[in-house]
């Protein structure tokens, strides 16, 4: 191979797993199984400003502001009803922790076309793994309830790491999780900026998973851009 790669990290959500719904219907049908009433349309619409506001006051699920990652999820969650127009206090407690729990299991995500199959060719070939991941805690035990969990070394997540992507450092945590230099490492992930331009940035190899009909960026060629995750080993084989 042309690559002399050693390591492969991965990114998790849109990368290896997705959402089986979006989130307001998730929301949706827990506020129904409490005899609330509320749109799935309306709670995606609220989560997305409640998650938004709570990443702005909170980066990275609170780390090092004094709360766990629980107590900025169930924030998060409360926040999402409330801005739906749920008020009574004990529902919201209740909603939110099942939430929680929920989000943590294979009830909810799904493993991308592609990613077994892929993952597995590359341990068969001796890549050693890793995840690197803009999650909280629970991502490990996501991991195994959806059967990922074997095929990596290490799970990085930015709670664990206390800086987020596209901070350089949690990469460089990673390389050193893996013992290797950055010229032998290659990244993979959806986002261009937190995965694709962050890992280059620290002289890693990387590549964009990118939908068909998603925007094309600039400065992206072709030979780093994965149509689906089955393309990956040709293009590293190449």
């Amino acid at each position: 191979a042309m690559l002399r790669l050693r390591l492969l990290t991965w990114d998790v959500k849109d990368t290896l797993l997705r959402l089986r719904q979006p989130v307001g219907e998730s929301y949706a049908a827990e506020a129904r199984s409490h005899g609330v009433q509320v749109r799935p349309e309306a709670l995606s619409q609220a989560f997305r400003e409640a998650y938004g506001a709570q990443s702005r006051r909170f980066p990275n699920y609170g780390q090092g502001q004094g709360l766990s990652s629980q107590q900025w999820w169930v924030h998060v969650v409360k926040q999402t009803f409330r801005l739906s127009g749920v008020h009574e206090d004990r529902v919201l407690t209740r909603m939110a922790e099942k939430l929680y729990q929920d989000f943590c299991s294979a009830h909810n995500w799904e493993v991308l076309p592609g990613a077994v199959e892929t993952l597995s060719q590359c341990c068969q070939r001796g890549f050693r793994m890793g995840v690197v991941s803009n999650f909280d805690n629970r991502l490990e035990n996501i991991l195994s309830q959806c059967n990922l969990r074997h095929h990596f070394e290490f799970i990085l997540t930015s709670e664990d790491a206390g800086f987020a992507k596209p901070d350089g450092r949690i990469f460089e945590k990673a390389l050193h999780l893996g013992g290797v230099p950055p010229e032998q490492a290659a990244h993979v992930g959806d986002d261009y900026t937190r995965d694709y331009r962050a890992a280059r940035a620290v002289g890693m190899h990387s590549f964009l998973l990118r939908a068909v009909g998603q925007d094309k960026e600039p400065e992206v060629p072709p030979e780093h851009t994965l149509p689906t995750l089955r393309h990956l080993l040709a293009l590293i084989e190449k």
